[in-house]
């Protein structure tokens, strides 16, 4: 089995595509982005970009994705680390690289600089080993 760290960018497309996942992988991510999908979710019906009715499907399939949400001291101490390494003002996308070092085989992003800025420091892989 597989472990992936995904980001809200990467559930939201999988939302958007109903894609169902291989039983063989295991999908983990920090706790913080059960907030930014909402936050995504609700911005994007807010500007007009989807009816609320989408959005709220979305975030009910969202809420029945077969995610684990890691979050503890462990992973708060390694992301502090992790930004500062980076020279990063905020600890938001350390914790999906702190996640993918601690527990993870690589690091599902469709953000084409955050995966660059950590190629180094953690597997990053395509959105396609996931279809």
């Amino acid at each position: 089995m597989t472990k992936y760290v995904v980001d809200a960018g990467v559930v939201l497309y999988l939302l958007e595509k109903n894609v169902e996942l291989p039983t063989e992988h295991r999908l983990l991510a920090p706790t913080l982005i059960r907030s930014q999908v909402l936050d995504q979710l609700y911005r994007a019906v807010h500007v007009g970009e989807m009816s609320e009715a989408v959005g709220r499907d979305r975030l009910a399939r969202f809420s029945e994705m077969k995610i684990r949400y890691l979050g503890d001291k462990v992973l708060r101490s390694v992301a502090w680390k992790v930004a500062q390494q980076l020279g990063w003002e905020s600890t938001h996308k350390a914790e999906f690289i702190a996640l993918t070092q601690l527990q993870a085989d690589a690091l599902v992003t469709l953000d084409e600089d955050f995966a660059k800025q950590v190629a180094g420091l953690v597997a990053v892989e395509p959105i396609d080993v996931l279809i």
